[in-house]
């Protein structure tokens, strides 16, 4: 989605997708996580003399991590990833992003705006960058959505040689974010695309915290 302006504190970004594109039932649109943190007020200025170190312990449950300036660390949402979140790049100098509070009520937010500007029902994801562990590069992944099924549970169903599936579960709201990214892109001044021809038994509800992060209890590296 292109011509989209530049995003400002208390902005209605369904607003500002309905006027640059045109929308239809079933369309997943992917809205990257930096613009909705504009939209919600969470930017924040840096103190030049200690940087964003303060604002990664203040946004950090749990460090995993540390290795010099890098920090992995779990945030409140329970995403373990770099720095909490906390993001310099596509913000004015001096300023760092921070995550949405609640990623999810803002995907829910963006789905309701789109649906009163728009009469369209879609669905809706907030993505992020996030790195991977023993893989190298970046990727984008969902940290919020709504009006989508986050993961498709196989587990029952036959594979393409009929043997039952075991513990297959796809994280279909990732592969979205990774999808859309490709068009979005880093530095393209691209922060939403629209995903469509998506499988209709895909819609529903749920949410990324609720159903993607694994619960503690789970994980085997923690």
């Amino acid at each position: 989605v292109r011509g989209l302006p530049e995003v400002a504190k208390g902005d209605d970004l369904a607003e500002l997708i309905a006027r640059v594109t045109e929308l239809a039932d079933g369309d997943v649109v992917v809205v990257t996580q930096k613009v909705v943190s504009k939209a919600e007020d969470r930017l924040v200025d840096l103190d030049p003399e200690v940087g964003h170190k303060p604002l990664v312990e203040a946004e950090s449950v749990r460090v995993l991590r540390r290795r010099g300036d890098l920090v992995i660390s779990e945030t409140a949402h329970g995403f373990v990833c770099a720095n909490a979140g906390v993001d310099l790049s596509n913000v004015a100098e001096g300023t760092a992003a921070l995550l949405p509070v609640a990623p999810d009520r803002s995907a829910r937010r963006i789905r309701d705006a789109l649906r009163h500007h728009v009469g369209v029902e879609v669905a809706v994801v907030v993505s992020d960058t996030f790195g991977r562990p023993w893989r190298r590069g970046v990727t984008d992944v969902a940290i919020g959505c709504s009006g989508l099924k986050p993961i498709i549970d196989l587990r029952g169903t036959s594979d393409a040689l009929g043997r039952e599936l075991q513990v297959t579960e796809v994280a279909v709201v990732d592969e979205l974010a990774a999808a859309a990214e490709l068009v979005m892109g880093k530095a393209k001044g691209v922060p939403v695309a629209v995903v469509r021809g998506v499988d209709p038994s895909w819609f529903g509800e749920g949410g990324v915290v609720d159903d993607v992060v694994r619960d503690p209890s789970e994980d085997l590296f923690r």
